[in-house]
């Protein structure tokens, strides 16, 4: 596990599941409330990160290795649940509030700016944390690892149209010290992937 602080939030992660999920437990410095991303696997890891309580929890997207615990994890907490809109309809529970890009996310006085990533899911969404005293820091899910974007399945168009969001949606925005937080392995910066987008889109995958 690993702890981060910024100048709102303590940010903590763990490494759940066979899949080498990331979770990660978001805390407001001030009121104590916590989000988590994604509640992959291992609910009783997920809880103790975020000390049993949880006000909200946020799915990146709908593939059954990031919401393997989300239902154990919401009956144990009470907390709300929230995903990308058009991946909603596929999770194992209710989803209270349905992102859409642009949306800011709150936990306490936390707010994680909703960014729709098109592509490895219709829903896939990332959230971005801006941190006046240091690095912005931003979840992506599977939609942006080291080394490249999240896999499209052999769809050439979402390739194109992840390429193009993580383009103009993440690299176009945010400065190279920010640091990617993805859904599995570890975490790289912006900086460290800007050089290599070209290569991304002639790949193709």
């Amino acid at each position: 596990m690993a702890t981060t602080t910024t100048a709102t939030a303590v940010l903590d992660e763990a490494h759940v599941g066979p899949m080498d999920n990331v979770a990660y437990v978001v805390r407001c410095r001030s009121t104590g409330r916590r989000l988590l991303v994604d509640a992959a696997a291992e609910p009783e890891t997920l809880l103790a990160l975020a000390d049993g309580a949880l006000d909200l929890v946020v799915t990146t997207h709908r593939h059954h290795d990031h919401v393997g615990a989300l239902a154990a994890v919401v009956e144990a907490t009470g907390a709300r649940t929230a995903a990308g809109a058009e991946d909603a309809d596929e999770l194992p529970l209710p989803v209270q509030e349905r992102l859409e890009h642009g949306d800011v996310v709150r936990v306490g006085d936390v707010r994680l700016e909703v960014v729709h990533l098109r592509g490895h899911t219709p829903g896939s969404v990332a959230l971005v944390l801006r941190d006046p005293d240091g690095p912005d820091h931003v979840y992506t899910g599977d939609s942006l690892f080291p080394g490249g974007v999240g896999n499209t399945f052999g769809d050439a168009d979402a390739f194109t149209q992840l390429v193009d969001d993580v383009t103009e949606r993440l690299f176009a925005v945010l400065d190279d010290d920010t640091v990617v937080h993805p859904g599995h392995g570890a975490p790289t910066t912006i900086g460290a992937e800007r050089p290599h987008l070209a290569a991304w889109r002639a790949r193709g995958w």
